[in-house]
């Protein structure tokens, strides 16, 4: 029997799970919009080239990319390093370029199927991913909240531009608290838990009308009503979102620009690009594993066609004069809680993002930006739930250290760092394993005299030479012992010589010393010496016999 909770794959097609991807998108345009102007701002470039990136990063690399719920678009890890080139490189046509060159690296990184090299980061540093961006949102979100914008959205590192850090700011906040901005806040988050409630949502009317569209029209209303009945609690400024306006098509053409080829000499602009290729491609791969691992169906992403994509993104967003852009999982996510099914809430995200530019920027610029922090709050909450902690702290210290590392790594530093530092503490403890736990089978029980018996494993590496030295420095002198690798397929060198000075040091301890199974091993690494020998030789002859010839 069936439960009838039984989740069952979307159907294929573009328009074939609309109902559930258009709300979806809808909530991702509300949610990405405001990020694609905050990282902007944040990487001291025109604003209209954040929303450029979320548009190409909606559609273009949605309709290449084969990730079923991924959304790109510009991302806050790149604002530190875009800021930097804009500098560097004197110009933001010039940065352009090398937004362009990066695509061109990362489409070939995809035709060399560096893709792989996404399911080499361990489970534990994807949740301390998801975790540590889940306390970020809530963190960085919290001045939002109360009023105080002085750090645009889409900032996520430690240290921010107004030199304070993410708790500092917490502190600093409680002198410039707009209780209109509380208000809403609150009204939104009661929306927001509201429509998350189960009898919610098996009203049909819901699933179309989300929870994030009813409290951003909630703020829109409540500031206007507070302009003409409360002025004291009005919103205005820089508290709402500043998307550009045009005045007319000229005027929004203008807003887009181009490379300037002329640096196509200049070598900096390689550089650049190759750390934008390198980054975005490492968030892109970090992203599409922890989106692979909150998607409900459990599909999972073609890493080499994400690169692809990705790759094409970015060529085409330097084009038009777009930031740099990644799969980001901020919008990954709310993709996900928002129940979109397959990669068409993505695409229809940056068709939401480009209609809106055109034609309603300034009902936009009428959202508070304490709704969206409202917004971001359940985001944060879902991708950092105290369920998650407390089941990786019972997976065990192996677990739940690399995973803490990854946490506290993101919120004290950056994306990036806190990554490799988990990555480090995953490597460490995986060394530390092959130390206490050796490929080989240990002692077993005997009676005095019996000869002590060590059966190596069929692989037995340089990782394991430090746990089988500890094991024969400490055989009692007068014993018997026997080493079998009758099993082992393949046997390091360092460990041979481990085994090769134990034999000498056994004559001096007097212990009785038998080796089983390495005479064939010796005779398979000889043959190979042998061929290689036989090589070497034919190669000598036919360089000689070349030289000859062309003295001659």
């Amino acid at each position: 029997m069936h439960s009838s909770n039984q989740l069952h794959l979307p159907e294929k097609g573009f328009f074939a799970n609309f109902k559930e991807d258009m709300p979806a998108s809808l909530v991702v345009f509300l949610v990405a919009t405001p990020l694609c102007l905050g990282i902007a701002l944040a990487s001291g470039a025109p604003l209209f080239s954040g929303i450029i990136a979320g548009i190409v990063g909606g559609i273009v690399v949605g309709l290449v990319s084969g990730a079923p719920l991924g959304v790109s678009g510009p991302a806050a890890g790149l604002a530190v390093i875009v800021l930097n080139a804009i500098a560097t490189l004197g110009s933001w046509e010039a940065f352009l370029l090398s937004v362009v060159i990066a695509g061109i690296l990362q489409l070939a990184l995809g035709y060399l199927r560096a893709g792989i090299i996404g399911y080499y980061f361990p489970s534990s540093v994807i949740k301390g991913m998801l975790a540590g961006i889940g306390l970020i949102i809530i963190l960085k979100q919290i001045p939002h909240a109360f009023g105080y914008d002085a750090v645009p959205e889409g900032d996520e590192a430690f240290l921010q531009p107004d030199n304070q850090n993410t708790f500092s700011e917490l502190s600093n906040m409680l002198d410039f608290i707009q209780p209109g901005a509380v208000i809403v806040t609150l009204v939104s988050l009661a929306i927001l838990v509201l429509w998350d409630q189960p009898f919610m949502k098996k009203i049909k009317l819901f699933h179309w009308v989300q929870g994030p569209l009813v409290a951003v029209i909630a703020g829109i209303v409540l500031n206007q009503l507070f302009l003409v009945a409360i002025p004291s609690l009005a919103i205005g400024g820089k508290h709402l979102v500043q998307l550009p306006v045009a005045d007319g098509i000229g005027s929004f053409l203008g807003l887009f620009s181009m490379p300037d080829f002329s640096q196509l000499t200049n070598v900096a602009v390689y550089t650049t690009a190759f750390t934008i290729a390198i980054i975005a491609s490492l968030e892109t791969l970090l992203c599409v594993e922890a989106t692979d691992k909150l998607d409900p169906y459990k599909r999972v992403t073609p890493t080499n066609r994400e690169l692809k994509a990705q790759g094409i993104g970015n060529i085409i967003s330097g084009l038009i004069g777009g930031l740099p852009v990644t799969q980001v999982i901020v919008r990954s996510s709310a993709n996900i809680q928002s129940g979109g099914k397959t990669k068409t809430s993505a695409i229809m995200h940056g068709v939401l993002i480009l209609v809106a530019a055109v034609s309603i920027p300034k009902l936009l610029n009428l959202i508070p930006l304490a709704t969206l922090a409202a917004i971001l709050f359940v985001v944060g909450y879902k991708l950092a739930k105290p369920a998650l902690f407390s089941a990786m702290y019972h997976l065990g210290w192996y677990q739940f250290l690399p995973f803490l590392v990854t946490v506290l790594g993101i919120v004290f530093t950056d994306l990036l760092i806190g990554i490799g530092l988990g990555m480090a503490v995953a490597v460490f403890i995986i060394l530390l394993t092959n130390l206490k736990n050796p490929y080989f089978a240990a002692e077993e029980p005997h009676a005095v005299g019996d000869p002590i018996r060590i059966k190596l494993s069929e692989e037995v590496s340089f990782l394991n030479k430090a746990a089988i030295l500890e094991t024969l420095d400490h055989i009692p002198e007068n014993s018997k012992v026997e080493i079998d690798a009758t099993k082992s397929v393949h046997i390091d060198y360092d460990v041979y010589e481990i085994i090769r000075e134990f034999e000498e040091k056994a004559k001096m301890r007097n212990i009785d010393l038998t080796l089983k199974g390495f005479a064939s091993l010796r005779q398979e690494n000889d043959s190979v010496k042998r061929v290689k020998r036989i090589f070497r030789r034919v190669n000598q002859k036919q360089f000689a016999e070349e030289v000859t010839t062309k003295l001659n």
